[in-house]
């Protein structure tokens, strides 16, 4: 068992921390699909002149603001918006996320809708030289989930989806 480090700000418990204004299933699903997200980036079906990185992982939207809702009778619920930074724009591509779009959809079904807008480090560069409001304002809002600065790497069974 993967037991985490101190230092490990984002491990499964301080991550499921962060949103911890959220009902527990909430919780599990935030923190289960930010791990998708991690082991499911696929930076190799494009060809770059770096290696890529998921920089941050920011989930805004209703559960960030904490104004989410969800309603048994109408079936009506928020849905989920994870904001991703990557280090390269060509690791924007769609390709780069099809595993990671398909295992969160054969996992978490129609439980949750997912939305994922990705950006990279400088469209948040260009961002902040525009002082573009509508993307600072939500970065700033938002709950980061993981920043790769910080974050322990993935264990090597944890990548392409394997359960953790």
């Amino acid at each position: 068992m993967h037991t985490p480090k101190a230092n490990d700000v984002y491990a499964r418990e301080v991550l499921m921390a962060r949103v911890g204004h959220l009902i527990r299933r909430k919780q599990q699903e935030v923190e289960r699909i930010t791990r998708i997200l991690r082991a499911c980036f696929d930076p190799d079906v494009v060809q770059a002149p770096e290696p890529g990185e998921i920089r941050r992982i920011i989930l805004i939207g209703p559960y960030a603001r904490k104004t989410w809702y969800e309603d048994d009778e109408t079936i009506n619920f928020s849905d989920y918006e994870f904001w991703i930074v990557v280090n390269h724009p060509l690791f924007k591509e769609a390709e780069c996320w099809t595993r990671a779009r398909e295992v969160i959809d054969s996992e978490l079904g129609n439980r949750c809708a997912v939305s994922l807008e990705l950006y990279s480090k400088a469209d948040i560069r260009v961002a902040k030289a525009e002082r573009d409001t509508f993307i600072l304002d939500r970065i700033e809002a938002g709950i980061t989930l993981y920043r790769a600065s910080r974050d322990a790497p993935l264990l090597p069974r944890e990548r392409k989806g394997v359960r953790s």
